[in-house]
């Protein structure tokens, strides 16, 4: 049964992608001045909770002026290096296995 919902969830989350519904967290840094994306989530609770651990990385990447948003949206890029004038495509594990 588990394995059912797993399934079905994913496939809610990529049809919910697609349209621009899924939740994500943004998170923007001031130094590096950087703006992140990681889910896409069925929920922002989901979203929320998986934030925390986003924040921890960051944080002991030694980012600082961490601002988080959760929030529905569709990213066109995933992270983007403002005070680099880039964009970077980096390689993100999703947050279930179906989402690529």
């Amino acid at each position: 049964m588990k394995t059912i919902w797993h399934n079905l969830k994913e496939q809610l989350i990529s049809v919910s992608n697609s349209l621009g519904l899924a939740w994500w967290v943004e998170i923007v840094t001031q130094n590096p001045c950087c703006t992140y994306y990681f889910g896409p989530f069925f929920s922002s609770e989901e979203a929320t909770l998986a934030s925390k651990g986003y924040i921890e990385d960051l944080e002991m990447e030694g980012a600082q002026g961490i601002i988080v948003n959760v929030k529905r949206c569709k990213p066109y890029d995933l992270t983007i290096a403002e005070d680099l004038g880039e964009r970077i495509d980096r390689k993100v594990k999703p947050a279930f296995s179906g989402q690529i």
